[in-house]
C-alpha cells in the first residue's frame, strides 16, 4: 500500500482557492491576507501537509541538503561536530546526510561521489587518515560543488576551513605533564599525513624545547588508522613501554581512550604510574582509569562555524573568491587527584 500525502492541489480544492494562493500562503508571502494565511495553515496542519522536497528541488535547482563526511560517527569529537552542524542546518531549512569513511580513502571517495550524484548543495568533510590524493574533490569543486573542510584539512585547497588550535592544545597538554614532573614524555598520534597530526606534533616539540627536554623520535608512535584497529594501538603501546615513559601525550579522541585500555591490558601495574594527557571530548573523563588531563576541542562550535561558512557559499549570488581558516581555541581540563586533604 503506497503512502499518500496531501498536496497543495488537495488543499486548494478543499478550501476553494487557487493553487497559487495556497502556495503563497504557505510561504507567508506578503500579497496574501493574514486571514487567508490562517485558514490555509490551519487546514494544512489538519491534513498533516508537508512540502514536497523533490518538487521544490526541481523548481529551484537545489536539494536543500548538505553532505557530511567523518571518519566515525561514534567518535565523541565527530558526534559533537555533527550536532553543531545540524543546529545550524536545520534552522536554515537544510537537511544533512552523514557518511563515514572509517579512515579509508576508497570509502571516503565512494561516499563523496555518491552524495554528489544525489545533488547535495554542499559538502562538509574531515579527510580520512588514508587520504593523500584529493584530486577528486578538486574536480567536484571546480564543477561548482561548495566544499568546506574541518578538523583535518588540506594545505593547498582554496576554500573555507575550520580547525581547533592544535598547536596550543598540544603545547598546553605537554607542558602540563612537564610541570607535573614528567621528563620522558611519549607521543601517541594519528597518521603522519594528517594536518592536525603535524600541528599537534609541533606543539609537543615546542613544549619540550621550552623546558630543555630533548626530542626523541623513538618516543613518537603513529597509528595510521587512528586507533580504529586495536591491534595497531596495542602494538604502539608495547613499543613504548620498554622506553619507560613517565608521561604520554595523545593526539586524538579514539587514541586517548584506546590507549588507556591498551595500557591496562598490556601492563596494568605500569599503567597507573604513567601520567596521560590527551585530546578527548568524552563526557566521562572523570571515570577513566588511569585518569587523564584532557584537551577539549570546541567540537559543537566547529560544526556550527563550518556550516555557516558552507551555507554562505551555497547561497552566494556571485562566486566566492575570499576564504578564511577559522581557528578555535581548545580547553585544557586538568584532572585532580586527591592525596589526603591535598589535591595535586
Amino acid at each position: 500500500m503506497r503512502f499518500e500525502t496531501s498536496t497543495i492541489k488537495d488543499i486548494a480544492k478543499a478550501l476553494g482557492l487557487s493553487t497559487s494562493t495556497v502556495s503563497r500562503a504557505l510561504r507567508d508571502r506578503y500579497e496574501i491576507s493574514e486571514e487567508t494565511k490562517k485558514i490555509v495553515l490551519a487546514y494544512a496542519e489538519k491534513v498533516n501537509y508537508r512540502a514536497n522536497p523533490i518538487a521544490r528541488s526541481l523548481k529551484e535547482r537545489r536539494s536543500y541538503s548538505i553532505g557530511i563526511i567523518v571518519s566515525e560517527i561514534a567518535n565523541n569529537f565527530f558526534s559533537q561536530v555533527i550536532n553543531g552542524i545540524e543546529s545550524i542546518a536545520y534552522a536554515k531549512d537544510y537537511h544533512v546526510i552523514i557518511s563515514q569513511s572509517h579512515e579509508s580513502y576508497k570509502q571516503e571517495k565512494l561516499n563523496v561521489e555518491h552524495l554528489a550524484s544525489r545533488s547535495i548543495d554542499g559538502l562538509l568533510i574531515a579527510l580520512s587518515s588514508e587520504t593523500q590524493d584529493i584530486d577528486y574533490l578538486r574536480d567536484l569543486y571546480s564543477k561548482g560543488l561548495p566544499i568546506v573542510f574541518f578538523d583535518r584539512v588540506p594545505d593547498d585547497f582554496e576554500t573555507h576551513k575550520v580547525i581547533a588550535n592544535n598547536f596550543k592544545g598540544s603545547f598546553d597538554a605537554t607542558e602540563h605533564l612537564i610541570l607535573s614532573g614528567k621528563r620522558v614524555i611519549a607521543h601517541l598520534t594519528n597518521s603522519e599525513t594528517l594536518s592536525n597530526t603535524k600541528e599537534r606534533l609541533e606543539g609537543y616539540k615546542a613544549a619540550l624545547a621550552k623546558y630543555h627536554i630533548e626530542f626523541k623520535p623513538e618516543l613518537v608512535k603513529y597509528c595510521q588508522h587512528g586507533g580504529m584497529h586495536s591491534v595497531e594501538l596495542e602494538q604502539a603501546v608495547k613499543e613504548l613501554l620498554p622506553l619507560q615513559p613517565d608521561g604520554i601525550f595523545i593526539s586524538s579522541d579514539r587514541l586517548t581512550t584506546g590507549c588507556i585500555m591498551a595500557l591496562r591490558k598490556t601492563n596494568p601495574e605500569v599503567a597507573h604510574k604513567i601520567a596521560i594527557a590527551g585530546f578527548t571530548n568524552s563526557n566521562l573523563v572523570e571515570l577513566f582509569s588511569p585518569s587523564l588531563t584532557s584537551v577539549k576541542q570546541p567540537a559543537f562550535e566547529i560544526g556550527q562555524v563550518a556550516t555557516e561558512l558552507l551555507i554562505s557559499m551555497i547561497e552566494a549570488k556571485r562566486p566566492v573568491t575570499e576564504f578564511e581558516t577559522k581557528v578555535l581555541d581548545t580547553e585544557l581540563i586538568r584532572m585532580q587527584k586527591q592525596f589526603g586533604n591535598r589535591f595535586l
